[in-house]
């Protein structure tokens, strides 16, 4: 725990962690250390913005102004601790070689942004040149995280993490009494994990706003009963923050109009890159993150308004089945909705599971040595993912390293066997009503791939050894083999 009393600092200046970079994560990140005890200055290129800090959240704790990056150099106690919360990509670059020059040997720098973790490498590598010290620190909770308590994620070496990781602990969101903050691992295993999260958070968010899609246009239900919905579902197994907030935004009235809140935002998603980058990580690596990639391009196919537009035109005459009655007499409904909250949760297993698959072979990968335990543990509070589910996930990656997937773990195997049904039956329903549902059928296809004991992979070898001589391997001896397609089809070694 750093030394938070008002002494003279042992060297240097008086501040003991300085922020540069004062749009909304930024301050709040610097009143969040102010608040517990750490002398704090800040720094922003127009010092207006950095002034107006200090002089409306000064009385909250030691909060000083640098006016320029020397002043806040000069301002550190040493080892300089500089937090760098700017635009990810060449706007840190910019910073950082500004501030590197100001620097002394065994300074740390701290980027706190959203960076890609090749560029958090890269900096590492470019600034251990010069006897600097570097991290890169994945947050996550957004701006009501930043000042209440995020998740940290900071990927550093340790001597590194000894000086500044007590002041990102402080700060972090507490549950059961631990820090939702751990040192990931050396160089980018901190962004990588902040990478995965934000692909993760990609992949619920689509499935939370397709069960909406279903209780809509399928059931019938009118944003405010979809609203009550969700509350009731917060209080099972689906408990997290996304499901929480989505009630709250389902119940949420326009107030120029009157209309629920839903009904006047325009269906067109944006996002800042962070799933793209999980999906592209991934297929590198050859995992599988089915739900993280079409999460990524529903987003993607939600702003084609022209495309989306012309195709609606042009298979007009397809119709729509339209909403069915869930309490109807008769036949079973198309959709149950006690169905949807388990096919919900199902789906949003594998999105965590396919998130931890790629932390592991990341961790192999780059030689980082993840323990993904701790990642499912600081995730449970703080961050955008938390979820009650993160307390059997930290469980059973503790209790059964040797699984090779989350799913296939206790007592996750056995829930999903349970509530498979229901996703089938979920996804059927939307099929049957035109209801597109990406991301909950995707996590069915990756379930029925993983438990199918053949997969049509064997014509896909067979294809391409037919047309370009790649080879394949057979069931029934070991080596590598070609089939002479353009001569007599006779079978050779390859190896």
């Amino acid at each position: 725990m750093p030394d938070t009393a008002d002494t003279a600092a042992p060297t240097g200046g008086h501040a003991q962690v300085g922020v540069t970079g004062m749009a909304v994560m930024g301050r709040n990140l610097a009143r969040n250390l102010a608040r517990n005890g750490i002398r704090v200055m800040v720094h922003n290129r127009t010092t207006s913005r950095a002034e107006e800090v200090v002089d409306e959240f000064g009385h909250e704790g030691d909060l000083t102004l640098a006016r320029s990056l020397e002043d806040l150099v000069a301002g550190l106690e040493r080892p300089r601790r500089v937090v760098v919360m700017v635009k990810a990509g060449a706007g840190t670059d910019a910073v950082i070689d500004e501030l590197v020059p100001l620097l002394d040997e065994g300074d740390i720098v701290a980027d706190a942004g959203n960076a890609h973790w090749r560029d958090t490498v890269r900096r590492k590598e470019a600034l251990a040149e010069r006897g600097i010290r570097f991290a890169g620190v994945g947050v996550s909770g957004g701006e009501v995280g930043a000042l209440e308590g995020p998740s940290i994620m900071p990927g550093c070496d340790a001597d590194t993490y000894a000086e500044l990781g007590p002041f990102l602990e402080i700060i972090a969101a507490q549950v059961d009494d631990e820090a939702c903050c751990t040192l990931v691992g050396p160089d980018g295993a901190g962004h990588f994990a902040k990478m995965v999260h934000n692909g993760i958070e990609y992949g619920v968010m689509q499935l939370v706003a397709e069960a909406w899609d279903l209780l809509d246009r399928v059931a019938g239900l009118d944003p405010a009963a979809a609203a009550d919905l969700f509350r009731e579902w917060n209080g099972t197994e689906l408990e997290s923050y996304l499901v929480e907030i989505a009630a709250e935004v389902l119940a949420h009235t326009d107030g120029e109009t009157g209309r629920p809140f839903v009904e006047v935002v325009r269906d067109a998603a944006e996002q800042k890159g962070t799933g793209r980058w999980t999906v592209q990580g991934a297929l590198d690596l050859g995992v599988p993150v089915g739900t993280i990639a079409e999460a990524t391009a529903a987003r993607a196919l939600s702003g084609g308004t022209d495309r989306r537009a012309a195709v609606r035109e042009a298979l007009e005459a397809e119709g729509d089945p339209g909403p069915v009655d869930l309490d109807a007499d008769g036949p079973p409904a198309l959709l149950d909705a006690d169905d949807l909250r388990q096919a919900l949760f199902a789906a949003t297993l594998v999105a965590y599971a396919q998130g931890f698959d790629l932390v592991r072979a990341g961790s192999l990968e780059h030689d980082w040595d993840i323990e993904a335990a701790d990642l499912a543990i600081i995730w449970r509070g703080g961050c955008i993912i938390r979820a009650r589910l993160l307390d059997d996930v930290a469980e059973a990656l503790e209790v059964h390293p040797e699984a090779p997937t989350l799913l296939a773990a206790p007592p996750f195997a056995g829930l999903l066997a349970d509530r498979l049904p229901a996703l089938r039956r979920v996804v059927t329903a939307a099929v049957a009503a035109g209801v597109p549902v990406p991301v909950l059928g995707s996590a069915l296809a990756h379930l029925d791939a993983l438990r199918s004991e053949r997969l049509p992979a064997a014509l896909v070898q067979g294809l391409r050894d037919y047309f370009g001589a790649h080879g394949y391997e057979r069931v029934d001896r070991d080596g590598t083999f070609h089939t002479l397609w353009a001569g007599d089809r006779t079978e050779v070694a390859t190896d």
